[in-house]
């Protein structure tokens, strides 16, 4: 039977976990408390309820620690990851788990830490080089060729990374690059990785390339404050996307890359719009091609009725209209073939409902030629003559001959009949014809 009694006698106490905890507990309270502590911040976090819990940590040793609402609200400052604080607190055991833990009652910065100290006067060099300048920076492309990938290949990251562009563009090939995120031997695989992948640009297999990783403390996160990886990520030869941590996260990378995104997903939602985003401008630019040859086809139609309302002789000059119409239908069918074209190379899945949709107004447009060609036809005037009237003009001035009060005695005129023509001469009124 467990107790946390006296041993009888002769005998080893055997102590109860409970009852060891707050003996534990009891004996850092009288030996320790109150206590002050020096350390670096790290995993430092703010829950819901408002308390805080982080690590405070140096070169022999860490202690968990918890900061609850009321001694929270007291700061004067935001805690980070990496920076060096005092803090005052009571030295206690959590006993659901038995571990050391210290609750935090103030906090004062002591100074930034050494590995925050590390980053900023790297990122104090680069700056004044010119690597995070804007103006080298580089727009991503709006239809990218390929995308290129570096991460840990047992990263949360690229399950994120790869699920987010298999939805919004699986069109677009995917290269990995894999490189180990986090320890000694990261920020080398990283160079190494990124220089792979920058082969593949320059032959034009990729033509943007996504860096990232999840979150962590700054411990964690330390491959990405290296000083050759950002030398590498401004060479880069195409743009370049660093998705490191979360949103609050920042590190070297993200200050050399084109662009920052807050997470490994946005990173990829940056890379790659959306495939319905481009059907639906395809289906735009369709409409407008339809529109418009509608249009075109509407004012040839009606230049081709003007022309027929001014027609003299309509035969010859309705076989010009018609062959300019055919030439107008003609370049249309080019023009609309050539645009189709460029709209298929950018997105294939339109190709054949594009092509489809243009040939058939084409071939209305045609066809209504036709019929309009067939209604200028009935108006020629050979088809008049052919019902055995003629057309009497003045044999000398050419003029025609549309009433007898224009023909005289003696006149040479000339019959324009429906398969050819006669000479004729007016004789004065009652005379008879003479052989």
């Amino acid at each position: 039977m467990l107790t946390d009694g006296a041993p009888a006698a002769g005998t080893r106490r055997i102590w109860a976990v409970g009852a060891l905890c707050r003996a534990v507990a009891d004996a850092l309270e009288a030996r320790f408390n109150p206590v002050a502590v020096r350390g670096e911040i790290s995993g430092f976090s703010r829950a819901a309820s408002g308390h805080c819990y982080f690590a405070l940590k140096d070169a022999q040793g860490q202690v968990r620690c918890a900061m609850f609402r009321r001694s929270a609200s007291l700061l004067e400052f935001v805690p980070r990851d990496g920076e060096l604080v005092e803090v005052t607190g009571r030295l206690g055991v959590y006993e659901p788990r038995g571990d050391l833990q210290l609750v935090v009652e103030s906090m004062r910065r002591a100074g930034q830490g050494a590995l925050f100290e590390q980053f900023l006067r790297l990122k104090a060099k680069l700056e004044a080089e010119g690597l995070f300048d804007g103006a080298r920076k580089r727009d991503l492309p709006l239809l990218p060729k390929g995308i290129g990938i570096v991460t840990s290949l047992g990263a949360a990251a690229l399950h994120d990374v790869v699920t987010c562009l298999r939805r919004r563009a699986p069109h677009v090939p995917v290269v990995l690059a894999p490189s180990s995120v986090q320890g000694g031997q990261a920020a080398g695989e990283l160079v190494a990785s990124l220089q792979s992948l920058y082969r593949l640009a320059e032959r034009g297999t990729i033509d943007v390339i996504l860096l990232v990783r999840g979150g962590g403390s700054i411990e964690d996160l330390w491959a990405f404050n290296d000083e050759q990886l950002a030398r590498t990520i401004v060479a880069s030869p195409v743009p370049l996307v660093s998705g490191v941590g979360h949103e609050t996260d920042f590190t070297i990378a993200d200050f050399c890359a084109d662009l920052r995104a807050p997470t490994p997903t946005a990173a990829a939602e940056l890379a790659a719009q959306p495939l319905e985003t481009w059907l639906s401008a395809l289906g735009m630019m369709h409409e407008r091609l339809q529109e418009a040859a509608l249009r075109r086809l509407d004012r040839a139609s009606q230049r081709l009725d003007q022309a027929a309302a001014h027609l003299g002789r309509p035969s010859s000059r309705t076989a010009q209209q018609h062959l300019r119409i055919e030439r107008q239908a003609q370049r249309l069918r080019f023009a609309l073939a050539a645009r189709t074209r460029r709209a298929q190379d950018e997105l294939r899945a339109a190709r054949e409902r594009l092509r489809t949709g243009t040939t058939a107004r084409l071939e209305r447009a045609g066809q209504r030629c036709e019929r309009l060609e067939m209604r200028l036809q009935l108006l020629d005037p050979r088809l008049v003559l052919q019902r055995g009237y003629a057309l009497l003009t003045d044999a000398a001035s050419g003029h025609p001959v549309t009433s007898a009060a224009q023909a005289h005695a003696g006149q040479h005129v000339r019959a324009a009949l429906a398969d050819g023509e006669v000479d004729l001469r007016v004789l004065p009124p009652g005379a008879q014809n003479r052989p």
